[in-house]
């Protein structure tokens, strides 16, 4: 690539953690990377049943919905046909990837499974449905999260070129230390990277809200009581847009503020209270994956900032818009060149 292209990135995005969620969870490749194929059917289907699942939870009414539903029409009616899809795709995956570990072990009695998670969930005996909705929940929870908040961080970094640059630097600086490429250890420590993501989705969170429902009447701290069958809502968004919580300087890009010390990039993240900063969620229901998705979006981001230069064709505000996941309106059109070299 030598001269400038352009590009949607928040595409190129969400392709590339569709494809990286499901070689983890399914241990298949969908190949959405490869532009010279269609999108596949199965990432359609889930887009359809996101979209529309979204629309749902923020309808004004129910009863409108619930009325598609028992008459199967309009948006209702395409919601049915996705899930079906995504079920019929899964568990074909599902099929294949059972027969081929029981051919595996017919041929070895010490055979291992793959590391995917789905054959270890068939190698420790779980089958049917539970694995087909457990497989299913993990993609819905990985495939666009981590390709909404990469997206924003470009955006922002393209706007605070020195955070850009010092995020560059400590990448560099890593590399450059001997290191054999941006294994795990290298990425645990790229705690600048890891501000900038934080203070990324403190503004832009990729789940804008969320709710839980009460299995049992209850009592908030602050003294609210809540009953059975509740549902209590929590807004990620709109906390992390609190100057109670994050002070006068809420709206501003600030990775500094999740240093120990103010201006030392280098050092120390300091511990945030998950139910100050819930994009993972917190207690019994903190997000399983948090780590793995860290470590994805710091090797992702690592790995293109070193070479490119990522800038924006529109300098215009873009819209956030909070379905299931946050996403960019009209997607995040960017001139990309190789990074010149110091």
């Amino acid at each position: 690539m030598e001269a400038e292209e352009v590009l949607d990135l928040q595409d190129v995005l969400r392709r590339l953690a569709f494809d990286a969620v499901c070689k983890v969870s399914l241990g298949y490749d969908p190949c959405c990377l490869d532009l010279s194929k269609p999108v596949p059917p199965l990432v359609k289907a889930f887009d359809t049943a996101s979209e529309i699942s979204a629309m749902r939870g923020m309808a004004p009414m129910i009863v409108v919905w619930k009325l598609k539903r028992a008459l199967n029409i309009g948006s209702e009616k395409k919601l049915k046909e996705a899930i079906d899809l995504v079920h019929g795709c899964v568990l074909e995956i599902i099929r294949n990837k059972k027969k081929a570990l029981e051919e595996a072990k017919a041929k070895s009695a010490a055979a291992r499974g793959g590391e995917d998670l789905l054959s270890r969930l068939l190698s420790a005996g779980h089958d049917g449905d539970v694995v087909r909705d457990m497989v299913i929940s993990f993609i819905m929870a990985g495939r666009d999260t981590t390709s909404s908040a990469m997206t924003w961080l470009f955006w922002l970094l393209s706007k605070h070129e020195n955070a850009e640059k010092m995020l560059v630097k400590e990448v560099e600086s890593m590399l450059g230390n001997g290191r054999n490429g941006l294994d795990f250890e290298t990425l645990k420590e790229m705690n600048f990277v890891k501000a900038c993501i934080c203070e990324s989705m403190r503004l832009y969170p990729p789940v804008a809200w969320d709710s839980k429902h009460a299995l049992d009447d209850d009592v908030l701290p602050d003294g609210t009581f809540v009953g059975k069958g509740d549902r209590v809502t929590y807004f990620p968004y709109g906390m992390g847009r609190m100057e109670a919580l994050w002070g006068k300087d809420w709206f501003e890009f600030e990775p500094d503020r999740w240093f120990q010390e103010p201006g030392a990039e280098n050092g120390l993240l300091k511990p945030v209270s998950p139910f100050k900063f819930p994009v993972f969620q917190a207690g019994p229901r903190v997000c399983l994956g948090k780590e793995m998705a860290f470590i994805q979006m710091k090797y992702v981001v690592a790995s293109i900032l070193k070479k490119f230069e990522i800038r924006p064709v529109n300098r215009e505000q873009p819209v956030f818009v909070p379905l299931l996941t946050g996403h960019m309106a009209g997607g995040l059109n960017v001139l990309v060149k190789r990074r010149e070299l110091k």
